[in-house]
């Protein structure tokens, strides 16, 4: 599981965000999260309903490697959405 992105980050969000996941991954192991309640509650609850047994790791350190990993996508995408900022007084083709 990446992320999630809501207006509403809730137990019932969050559990149809995990089973999403869980359907195009299959069940993990152990899932590492931040300490969002809303996660926690959907992860215990799908543990409960399909016997899944997956372990939650709520570890800051752990956490903040997963998000830096998008640093390198980052890099690559920041030059692509320069191109498309064009300077006053340049005509255009269209």
């Amino acid at each position: 599981m990446d992320f999630l992105l809501t207006a509403k980050r809730d137990r019932k969000a969050a559990l149809r965000f995990l089973r999403k996941t869980i359907g195009w991954n299959g069940t993990p192991e152990t899932i590492t999260i931040d300490k969002s309640g809303a996660n926690t509650a959907a992860i215990e609850s799908h543990n409960a309903k399909h016997e899944a047994g997956i372990e939650i790791r709520q570890i800051k350190y752990l956490n903040n490697i997963v998000e830096q990993d998008h640093r390198a996508i980052k890099r690559l995408v920041w030059p692509m959405l320069l191109v498309w900022t064009v300077p006053d007084g340049i005509d255009v083709p269209e």
